[in-house]
């Protein structure tokens, strides 16, 4: 693949990712300027059900989802388990490729329904064993705002785009230096590491936190030449949270924090691979 082909594609994605970024800030520009202690308090309450409807959200086939999530945790308006469960069930570029490829409808079901299960289970799991330890995190969004430096006025458009754009910008420049890599990587380069019991799993995972749909993609090749195991496949996919952990490492300023979080992630993708490797 040629340069300005990478190039092309690299623009193309983060084109379809602005109108995420762009709605989310809107949302969360407006809750700064007109929320009210009382509906701090609704937000609170739901994230009792958002691990479940966070694994719901993740299923569909858009890494968006992960990066609202993650602007949404940096903000504490969802909780962990809600963040880990979308992160473990954004399906990213797997459904599509799935669906070009004519894969059976059984195939699809089967994989999607269980990262549903699994961002649902590790969710909940994730919440429980992480406020025994913490405190309910405080609805924040002014120290979103702080972090990024917008100087946000009374309007909430103009902040809004602020955000979205630099943003934007940062995965960009990522991604592009990622898409370059991956143009030089065949992905038969990686059959041989990914066929061993065990290291399989330990390795797809690791492959699958690379912020960068490629990962999704090459894994999902690799299972449909029936170079991998569903195992190895469900371990990578669960790790694989798109460019969501590209985000929270760059909205969330807690650094021993999102290195939690990517262990987390890490292990849930590792178990849950391993798991999946055993029932199907």
């Amino acid at each position: 693949m040629k340069i300005y082909e990478i190039l092309i594609d690299t623009i193309t994605d983060n084109l379809k990712l602005f109108p995420f970024l762009f709605v989310t800030y809107l949302f969360l520009e407006y809750l700064e300027q007109k929320m009210s202690d009382k509906t701090a308090e609704l937000i609170k309450k739901a994230n009792r059900g958002g691990p479940f409807v966070g694994s719901l959200c993740g299923v569909l086939p858009q890494c968006g989802f992960s990066v609202v999530a993650a602007n949404f945790y940096a903000a504490r308006l969802i909780s962990i388990g809600t963040l880990m469960a979308i992160f473990l069930s954004t399906s990213d570029e797997l459904l599509p490729i799935m669906i070009s490829s004519a894969a059976s409808p059984q195939l699809i079901i089967k994989i999607l329904g269980y990262k549903f299960m699994c961002g649902i289970f590790f969710g909940y799991v994730t919440d429980y064993l992480w406020r025994q330890k913490h405190n309910i995190p405080e609805v924040n969004i002014e120290q979103l705002c702080e972090n990024e430096h917008c100087h946000c006025e009374n309007s909430v458009w103009r902040p809004a785009l602020y955000h979205s754009v630099r943003i934007t910008l940062f995965i960009f420049v990522f991604t592009l230096v990622l898409n370059i890599l991956f143009a030089f990587v065949h992905p038969s380069a990686l059959t041989a590491y990914l066929q061993t019991p065990i290291l399989s799993e330990l390795l797809s995972a690791l492959f699958g936190l690379l912020p960068n749909c490629s990962a999704s993609v090459i894994l999902t090749q690799l299972y449909l030449e029936n170079c991998i195991n569903i195992g190895t496949l469900l371990s990578g996919s669960l790790a694989n949270a798109g460019v969501g952990l590209l985000i929270l490492f760059r909205v969330n300023k807690n650094i021993k924090q999102n290195i939690k979080i990517l262990c987390v992630l890490y292990v849930c993708g590792v178990v849950g691979g391993m798991l999946g490797g055993l029932l199907f």
